[in-house]
């Protein structure tokens, strides 16, 4: 199926060899694109829009970008037409930003043909294949029934307990400088900082012209992690880019893992600073 080393990614030749596939359907998931069709809303052609911030998390959460019930994805995935045999490729147009965040979400929902199109809208476009700027409707309403697998996300009980027991390891994606707290958070009245006996890798450190880097580049990156016994669990600022170092690890690290949806934003709303 994939044409890359991840299992998880695939890459614009082999998006545009399948471009007219029955079962396929392609997903935008660029956060703060909208549906309009102007000029500067450019898409992959038959790419339907997946509005993360709207349709795609839990709307009355306190926290941005909060998993959604299994009954609200279920619900906008079948108005964009998703089943089970759907193979899906979701894509956003930072090259590896925020469509690893839709991966992760129809991983924990159960559905099993889902990949990213690495390097995003930016290599579809240096590959000079076409663009519009039209989303596509879906053919018909979907059938795709969601399964949460809550095991595969972390609460904010579980990081505060993991403090005393320390049965994880905590790999916070964001950058240096906010986990040092020597540069300020993009969020007004958000305190930068870290939580406590985290470790920090930020999600650049992984990517490489807007895409994913070699396996050899990424196993050097990922080394000390591979010492690591413990599960891991990956957060950031609101748990967007936590699932880029995930989607990264796939077949890289062996240790079972999962996301802290919450994230830093969760932790230092709720825990003051020390």
């Amino acid at each position: 199926m994939q044409a890359t080393a991840n299992q998880h990614l695939v890459d614009t030749q082999w998006l545009s060899e399948h471009l007219n596939d029955t079962d396929l359907i392609i997903l935008d998931a660029t956060i703060g694109k909208t549906t309009t069709h102007t000029s500067a809303n450019v898409c992959i052609p038959g790419a339907q829009f997946f509005d993360l911030k709207k349709d795609f998390c839990e709307p009355d959460a306190p926290f941005p970008s909060t998993v959604p019930t299994a009954k609200t994805f279920e619900k906008g995935c079948q108005k964009l037409g998703i089943t089970a045999q759907s193979t899906l490729v979701i894509y956003d147009d930072k090259g590896i930003y925020s469509s690893p965040r839709a991966w992760w979400l129809f991983s924990i929902m159960g559905h099993p043909k889902v990949f990213v199109l690495d390097g995003g809208l930016p290599a579809w476009q240096a590959a000079n294949y076409p663009v519009t700027n039209k989303y596509a409707a879906p053919k018909a309403l979907g059938n795709f029934k969601a399964q949460l697998q809550l095991e595969n996300i972390r609460f904010f009980k579980d990081i505060e307990e993991n403090l005393l027991q320390k049965e994880f390891l905590l790999v916070d994606a964001r950058s240096a400088g906010r986990f040092t707290n020597t540069e300020a958070d993009p969020r007004p009245g958000l305190r930068s900082g870290h939580i406590p006996d985290s470790y920090n890798l930020p999600y650049t450190e992984l990517l490489e012209n807007g895409k994913f880097k070699s396996v050899e580049k990424l196993k050097k990156v990922f080394q000390p992690l591979l010492k690591e016994k413990r599960p891991l669990v990956f957060s950031c600022g609101s748990g967007i880019t936590a699932c880029v170092v995930l989607l990264a690890s796939e077949g890289i690290l062996p240790q079972p893992k999962s996301v802290f949806d919450g994230s830093w934003t969760e932790w230092a709303t709720r825990v003051a600073a020390d």
